[in-house]
């Protein structure tokens, strides 16, 4: 690394973060097996069009925006404008395949006649869409937009952090609250009779879970923070010089 040598990474937290993947990647594929042995699988045209739905959230939604707030995590020491890019570049494509999973469901209520948007997990759903693409434009106009002034980027920082893990945690939430909808929807007084689909949906339901819970430790433990490169503290000594009112030479 330019000017300075490169943060040795915690002991552990590679430990963690591989952890965090095979528990997303499990999650994912689980998603895919209950849709096929026990929903018939997906087709865009036809009845089978909803399945696309809880596919596309929980791996765009869920999966893809954790290993989003993972980069700063997992690529400590290259230069920060590249980890910002991914960073972007994972939420964009989250948001992209979460909307063909809105428009799977929309056209599939079209399609039977369903009501749209009365269950508290449509509203939590188009509320954390809505926050999903509001944080991403945000974030993009402070953090990636060329000329955005650092004094805003560093009182806006703090928001930004918070908001993104509070939307992943709503994300993992609402996707709970679908796979239970469903599963009453579809199995009726046959979930307490522990059918099998209702097992292995159970099962789905902690994977969510504890993916959601493993990305949130990676991401609260302190001393597994990006450090600061030269460049960012060279900025942050000419912000506080700035805002302090004094100037380069005065010292």
């Amino acid at each position: 690394m330019e000017g300075g040598a490169a943060a040795s990474t915690p002991a552990a937290l590679p430990y963690y973060v591989a952890f965090s993947q095979l528990l997303g990647l499990t999650l994912v594929a689980m998603t895919g097996a209950w849709l096929g042995l026990y929903r018939g699988g997906i087709a865009w045209e036809s009845d089978l069009q909803f399945n696309a739905h809880p596919l596309c959230m929980v791996i765009g939604l869920v999966f893809l925006q954790g290993d989003a707030l993972l980069v700063y995590r997992v690529f400590r020491n290259e230069a920060k404008r590249t980890t910002k890019v991914l960073h972007g570049l994972l939420h964009v494509f989250a948001l992209v395949i979460a909307l063909v999973g809105l428009v799977a469901v929309f056209g599939y209520h079209r399609r039977k006649g369903y009501a749209d948007l009365y269950s508290l997990h449509s509203w939590c759903g188009i509320l954390v869409f809505v926050l999903y693409f509001v944080q991403w434009l945000v974030g993009f106009s402070f953090f990636l937009f060329p000329g955005a002034p650092f004094s805003l980027r560093s009182r806006y920082r703090p928001q930004h952090v918070f908001f993104g893990a509070t939307i992943f945690l709503l994300s993992v939430g609402t996707a709970l609250l679908g796979l239970k909808e469903a599963l009453l929807f579809n199995l009726g007084d046959k979930y307490s009779a522990f059918e099998p689909e209702g097992v292995l949906a159970n099962v789905l339901g902690l994977l969510l879970a504890c993916f959601g819970g493993a990305v949130l430790y990676i991401l609260t433990r302190a001393d597994w923070k990006r450090p600061s490169q030269a460049e960012e503290q060279a900025l942050s000594m000419d912000f506080k010089t700035l805002t302090e009112g004094d100037s380069p030479g005065s010292q």
